[in-house]
């Protein structure tokens, strides 16, 4: 409000008055210049102020700044330069001259008298009334702002060198700015891309509390979301505050894990903050800084500069201003006889004072001073990027003046559509041909504003590094290009940077350590993004990158290694001759089939013997057949599941099981009729002669054939890679195809055997002394047990044990069978021939000694 009563003040004694009447004193220009076109310049040639506050309660005095900013003064010599050139030149404004006012204010209140000066044009005298056709300034976004909204409803353009606030682009707000240096809009991305470029992503930000500040950062931050960069704290100070304050960022900063630390502040609030971290011993930290402060070269002056070293940081690129080194060393105060500042320059400078009477204890200037030999910051010329920006600045409100003054008849700027006088120029018709203006320099560089005021956004990234002369420079270490793609933009040199304190390796500033492939973030609770646990991915997952936030699954037939970074194919299993279990099989197997060769060859050289003829030899050597077979059906159950042994295993179980139940239930029959053909008058046996037995055991063994043949016609059992299971394993294994056909099977071969069971244990107390029922009735109850147990284990088994099982209970079946059946038979013709006759076969007990077979 204070600022606001001040202008309308200023206001009233600007507009309509028949007579000038000035109402306080005026604002004197430090250097100024008449000519037919003025150019106004507010810079601040004095910096770092006391820090006061004012009460309002009379009109505020002008601000004691105590520190000389020598960059700013040359500043202001290169716009006095560039009027020059352009005054000197007969292509630009021929025939006019330009003319300046320039004002050394410090403090944004100072800075706005100037400001309204420069509008109103007046003198001291109340005469000579030259409102400035355009306003260059100020270096600082804060007091740009204020005075652009106060000098913008003039429609008198403002163009600044360095006042980079992304605020400022707002043509709504601000419709009559320009600048020759990029918004930080696009130099607070180009940071943001910059700290995700060297894996950054754990970082404190400190900004100085203006607009400046707070609209750098807030882009900043919002594009080191867009990058996965987290902030770990956000500090705001100023100049102007109380010392509390920066004590208190200090602290902050103290407790802080992060090590690279962005600072969005001008040169003034850097030098505040590294003498204060100095002071605490504060060391180790990596600095982003912005352009405000990264190329000042009075750093080197300040306390504790040295933390500074190794900060990067984007400025605007340097250029080239042909004879501005002469301009500046030909500087003398005789030029300017009215610049107090000039004066008191001179005096620092040189180390003497102009005025012999005001200062005794200083030796008196001898007039004889020359900057020509001497080497300051404001001489050297080596490094001119701001600068450069106050050049172009210069030429391109002369480009637009002179396009305004020669237009062609017919496309002027004015409604008449006739061209402009000097003595007519308005402020809007400025701005109006600032807009369009389009020139390139004497270096190449096309110079031109987009529709929000601002220049091409181009940067060069800059390195600070100590010199020998324990100074620090800026190394350019490479260059950012907003008008390229994405991916482009930022573009590195060769140049090897020093870091923070001094080192050559990048600094690390993570909150959590990058996750490795094979693990996934898991976020921290109630911490950033940036704070994570690595955690290993589950079995059958992996993670092929770094910092995955997800684990993908493997394909089917696939499954993660140990590390979890790699799916690697299942390993195929099934039932194996190479493996233990696998083998002991075959050998039992094999046994089984030894087992009953040898008791066939034992029957065989005793056919002739009473016990193998009363035995019904043919079924018996059937029997023995059919049971090698069964031993060896348990072979095609091993090895790899092919297409044919599928389909072999299953029907060759099938058949052969049904021909060996089959023989013994001939047998049972048999020994049953044998029974019955005892009672006088009883012919059955001729009912089941050999004839009728082998029928027998043909009919039921063509019905299992018949059943497998419509199984493998209908369909039929093939291989298949099981996957569900093992989750880390491919059971190769074979599908029964049709689990019908499969029961169908297997229960054929069951009913067989009850019935068989049944048979024989109605004749188990038959009183014959080798009666067959008994064997054949454990036989069978071996057989159903080993079946009926099989059931449930062949269910619950995973898989090649499933196999495993079935192959097990073919032998145990057929082991039953064998040893039941053939043992005590070969037992007595191998050890008790002497019971091998047939007065023994036909032995009676004592109770039936009359029946006979």
């Amino acid at each position: 409000m204070p600022l606001l009563r001040l202008f309308f003040v200023l206001l009233l004694a600007v507009d309509g008055q028949s007579e000038c009447q000035l109402r306080g004193s005026p604002q004197t220009p430090e250097m100024a210049r008449e000519g037919d076109l003025i150019i106004g310049g507010i810079f601040s040639f004095r910096t770092r102020q006391d820090y006061m506050i004012d009460t309002f309660q009379s009109i505020p005095d002008a601000r004691s700044c105590l520190q000389f900013n020598f960059r700013e003064f040359k500043f202001a010599q290169t716009m006095i330069f560039a009027i020059k050139e352009i005054n000197n030149n007969p292509d630009i404004l021929p025939g006019v001259r330009v003319g300046y006012r320039i004002y050394d204010e410090c403090g944004v209140m100072d800075i706005m008298r100037a400001a309204l000066s420069l509008v109103s044009g007046e003198d001291d005298n109340c005469t000579n009334v030259h409102t400035a056709q355009a306003i260059l300034g100020h270096s600082g976004s804060t007091p740009t702002i204020a005075f652009q909204r106060v000098v913008g409803r003039f429609h008198i353009p403002v163009i600044s060198h360095f006042a980079t606030c992304a605020c400022l682009s707002n043509r709504a707000e601000f419709p009559t700015f320009f600048r020759t240096i990029p918004s930080d809009y696009y130099q607070s991305r180009a940071l943001a891309k910059l700290v995700k470029f060297y894996g950054w992503t754990w970082i404190g930000v400190v900004a100085v509390d203006n607009d400046y500040g707070r609209s750098g950062i807030s882009t900043f931050i919002q594009a080191a979301e867009e990058y996965k960069v987290c902030v770990e704290y956000l500090e705001y100070f100023s100049s102007s505050h109380p010392p509390g304050v920066l004590k208190a960022v200090v602290n902050v900063i103290k407790q802080a894990t992060s090590r690279v630390i962005v600072a969005f502040v001008s040169h003034r609030e850097i030098v505040m903050l590294a003498e204060e971290l100095y002071r605490e011993q504060v060391t180790g930290l990596q600095w982003v800084g912005s352009d405000a402060w990264l190329t000042d070269h009075s750093l080197t002056d300040s306390y504790g500069h040295s933390i500074l070293e190794g900060s990067l940081g984007f400025v605007v690129p340097e250029g080239e201003i042909p004879g501005l080194d002469n301009h500046l060393r030909s500087l003398h105060p005789t030029h300017f006889p009215h610049s107090q500042f000039v004066r008191d320059f001179w005096e620092n400078v040189f180390n003497c004072s102009l005025n012999r009477t005001a200062n005794t204890e200083t030796k008196p200037c001898t007039g004889s001073e020359s900057l020509k030999h001497v080497n300051s910051q404001f001489t050297d010329v080596s490094e001119l990027r701001f600068t450069y920006n106050v050049y172009k600045s210069v030429y391109a409100v002369a480009h637009a003046l002179n396009n305004l003054i020669r237009c062609e008849k017919g496309g002027g700027a004015f409604t008449t559509a006739t061209c402009v006088d000097v003595k007519q120029i308005q402020p809007w018709q400025v701005v109006k041909y600032l807009s369009s203006v389009n020139f390139t320099t004497s270096r190449g560089e096309h110079v031109y504003f987009d529709t929000n005021g601002d220049p091409p956004p181009r940067y060069d990234l800059i390195n600070l590094q100590r010199t020998n002369k324990g100074t620090m420079v800026g190394v350019r270490v490479g260059m950012y290009d907003a008008s390229l793609p994405e991916t482009r933009q930022l573009i590195m040199n060769q140049v090897p940077v020093i870091w923070g304190n001094g080192q050559t390796t990048v600094p690390v500033s993570v909150c959590s350590q990058s996750c490795v492939p094979g693990t996934r973030k898991v976020l921290q609770k109630g911490k950033p993004v940036c704070c994570y646990d690595c955690v290993l991915c589950p079995a059958g997952e992996i993670s092929n990158i770094t910092d995955s936030l997800d684990c993908l699954k493997c394909p089917l037939e696939s499954w993660s290694n140990d590390r979890r970074d790699l799916c690697v194919p299942k390993t195929v299993e099934y039932l194996s001759y190479h493996e233990l279990l696998g083998a002991l099989l075959v050998l039992f197997s094999l046994l089984g089939v030894f087992l009953t060769m040898i008791v066939t060859l034992v029957f065989y050289c005793h056919k002739e013997t009473p016990l193998v003829r009363s035995n019904n030899s043919e079924l018996s050597f059937l029997l023995l057949f059919s049971l090698t077979l069964c031993f060896l059906c348990s072979l095609t159950f091993i090895g790899r599941p092919s297409h044919w042994s599928c389909m072999l295993r299953h029907t060759a179980f099938g058949i052969t099981f049904v021909l060996c139940i089959s023989c013994v239930l001939g047998k049972t029959i048999v020994v049953l009729m044998a029974f019955r053909a005892t009672f006088p008058g009883s012919n059955v046996m001729k009912w089941f002669g050999p004839t009728q037995q082998k029928l027998t055991v043909t009919a039921i063994t063509l019905t299992q054939v018949l059943i497998c043949i419509l199984w493998l016609t209908i369909k039929p059992p093939f291989p298949f890679r099981n996957t569900l299971v093992f989750k880390d394993r491919i059971i190769l294994q074979c599908a029964l195809g049709s689990a019908l056909g499969f029961w169908a099977v297997l229960g054929y071969i069951g009913l067989l055997a009850l019935l068989c069971f049944l048979l024989a244990f109605l004749g188990r107390k038959l009183p014959d002394n080798f009666n067959e029922a008994k064997l054949i009735t454990f036989s069978m109850l071996i057989f159903c047990a080993v079946w009926i147990t099989f059931i449930p284990a062949y269910l619950s088994s995973p898989g090649k044990f499933t196999v495993a099982v079935e192959t097990f209970a073919i032998l145990a079946s057929s082991y039953g069978l064998l040893f039941c059946i053939f043992l005590p038979k070969c037992f007595i013709i191998l050890f008790r021939p002497e019971q091998n006759t047939k007065k023994c076969i036909m032995g009676k007990t004592s109770n039936n000694n009359d029946i006979r077979y």
